[in-house]
């Protein structure tokens, strides 16, 4: 499971999607933010890994070239859970919905998005209904996923340099479940 991230990461990692950094740079750069605010191991991974779903069937481009949603989080979710538990996948599941939440009980948070998240957030279903918002509330890892969004949102610096993609192996590994983990 580890290295077939990496390989995603090596294939896809420096895309940009419509950002001033790259993929791999996003993510490093979000990883290491949650490391910084001491956040617990599965949401250090889950910020590492919260946009995998972009290099799964052609989801990266989507929103720009197809001006679709293709659901990123979702298939990104749905992916991990083949290996990790829900502590790693569900604030990636949330995290476009952490988006939208911000988006609308925050004032000025749907201001500071870059063009990219504005132009996904536009395709993603734009800001919450009072429903969305309590159930969003609601989600077990809903601050988590808040969490999250606050560090996908941070972690587009193209000139910041952090620990490189290695130093999360076994970070990762430590996370694998352990029906995947031995076999």
């Amino acid at each position: 499971m580890i290295d077939s991230i990496f390989t995603l990461f090596e294939r896809f990692g420096g895309e940009h999607y419509g950002e001033n950094a790259s993929q791999l740079q996003h993510a490093l750069q979000c990883a290491q933010l949650a490391r910084e605010q001491g956040c617990e191991d599965g949401l250090v991974a889950a910020s590492l890994l919260h946009d995998i779903g972009q290099f799964l069937n052609g989801a990266g481009d989507a929103a720009a070239t197809q001006q679709r949603d293709a659901r990123h989080e979702i298939i990104g979710a749905a992916f991990l859970s083949r290996g990790f538990d829900r502590d790693v996948t569900e604030p990636v599941r949330l995290h476009v919905d952490a988006k939208r939440y911000l988006c609308t009980i925050e004032a000025g948070y749907e201001a500071s998005l870059s063009h990219a998240s504005l132009l996904s957030l536009r395709l993603q279903g734009g800001k919450m209904t009072p429903a969305e918002i309590e159930a969003f509330a609601a989600e077990p890892f809903g601050r988590q996923a808040v969490l999250l969004r606050r560090f996908d949102d941070a972690g587009k610096r193209p000139d910041w340099v952090v620990p490189g993609l290695e130093t999360y192996r076994d970070l990762l590994g430590s996370r694998l479940r352990r029906d995947h983990a031995a076999g």
